[in-house]
């Protein structure tokens, strides 16, 4: 296990990478558009993904200098006791040691998660998709060159470039010490890492995520909402697929016929199910099992619902347990959706777009959790730690 930097040292190392990253930022582009002319897929959401451009650099290092500019997460005190006795009792926050990251085709990933990750005073193993394979590489030994000149062994942050048999080897006999398995992409790369796993996942889950257009809403707001969560970024976990409007509002069949107008006129695929299909003759949904797909596409589903119990009913039935929006001008019924939709963000007038480490404040994220334990939503420094008791005595004995 490697000994715990100072703080200094870490703030260090990613004041050096931000630092490297605006140097090498025309030879980044340069190398992942080497990448991108190698992909051969037609997967429009991981290609964007894929893409390293000015604004990604410049959202990469920003990330850095954000957490260079935090508080050190290690050795805060969560809880202080004092025994009959006269021990000295405390919890406090400590690192996990060392973190596998398995994510696809982001580049940007082994910048912000690996950073979030060496801040928190663990190891960091990286295992990028075949995809960005030369962006991830460059961006390493970026990495390795900011840690060596702050005279810190290269070791903190180490690339394993495996394919699918190598990985699921790793995953189940490791060859060195993992602590915590963070997998960032599509539910076929979760299952695969939870299947082979031998230490702790958290799972950074689907989006799949809910806007609710209650009858007391203000539909210039709903709509403007809704244009964002959809089209703004189809290829991130935060984007929207679902609408429900309730049937109680006002004249809802000119709101969905003016929606969909706005969306076809961006591109957008739109389905509804029968009551919005009737009304406004765009093609019906064939079953159910729509409502649980993420699109990553620019698609979407509209609804109806009777009753405010009904949205959050069908919600929390169908929801990737990510994000959900109620628009209404009636905070008592905000405030019961807020309470009792099961998601890990709730949004009363806003786009779920915000469900993101650095628009929370947490100077970015190592993964989104839809999981309970340990920490769910955005995953920042203050999150990717474990706990440990120290005990101060002088020479009690039980």
């Amino acid at each position: 296990m490697n000994t715990l930097l100072s703080i200094e040292k870490r703030n260090a190392v990613l004041s050096k990478m931000a630092a490297l990253l605006e140097q090498e930022r025309a030879s980044l582009k340069s190398i992942n558009q080497q990448d991108l002319n190698n992909y051969s897929g037609d997967d429009l959401a991981m290609e964007k993904r894929l893409l390293v451009d000015d604004a990604k650099i410049d959202g990469m290092i920003l990330s850095l200098q954000q957490l260079a500019s935090q508080e050190d997460p290690i050795g805060k005190v969560r809880f202080d006791f004092i025994h009959d006795n006269g021990l000295k009792i405390s919890n406090k926050t400590a690192a996990f040691g060392t973190i596998l990251i398995i994510y696809e085709s982001r580049p940007d990933v082994t910048v912000e998660a690996g950073g979030i990750a060496f801040k928190s005073g663990n190891k960091i193993l990286l295992k990028g998709g075949k995809e960005s394979l030369l962006s991830n590489q460059k961006i390493v030994s970026l990495w390795h060159q900011a840690l060596t000149d702050i005279e810190v062994d290269s070791s903190w942050v180490e690339y394993l470039n495996y394919d699918r048999k190598e990985t699921q080897a790793f995953l189940e006999k490791p060859t060195q010490k993992v602590d915590l398995i963070v997998p960032r992409g599509g539910e076929n790369l979760i299952n695969f890492v939870k299947k082979h796993a031998s230490c702790p996942v958290i799972v950074s889950g689907r989006g799949n995520n809910f806007v609710y257009v209650n009858r007391e809403a203000d539909l210039d707001r709903a709509m403007a909402i809704i244009i964002n969560g959809k089209t703004s970024n189809i290829s991130v976990c935060n984007a929207l697929d679902k609408v429900l409007i309730d049937t109680n509002l006002p004249n809802w069949e000119i709101f969905a016929k003016q929606l969909i107008t706005e969306l076809q006129l961006l591109n957008v695929n739109v389905l509804g199910d029968a009551s919005v299909s009737d009304a406004t003759q765009i093609p019906c949904i064939k079953n159910d099992l729509i409502w649980h797909e993420e699109f990553l596409d620019y698609k979407i589903v509209i609804g109806t619902t009777n009753s405010d119990q009904e949205a959050i009913d069908k919600i929390n039935k169908y929801c990737g347990g990510h994000s959900a929006s109620i628009i209404t001008k009636n905070e008592v019924t905000a405030r019961e959706f807020m309470d009792n939709v099961d998601t890990a963000a709730v949004y009363h007038n806003a786009s779920t777009r915000f469900t993101d480490g650095g628009q929370f404040g947490l100077g970015g994220e190592l993964a989104i959790s839809t999981d309970k334990l340990h920490q769910r939503g955005p995953i920042g420094l203050q999150h990717l730690v474990t706990n440990k008791w120290y005990i101060y005595g002088d020479g009690q004995i039980r």
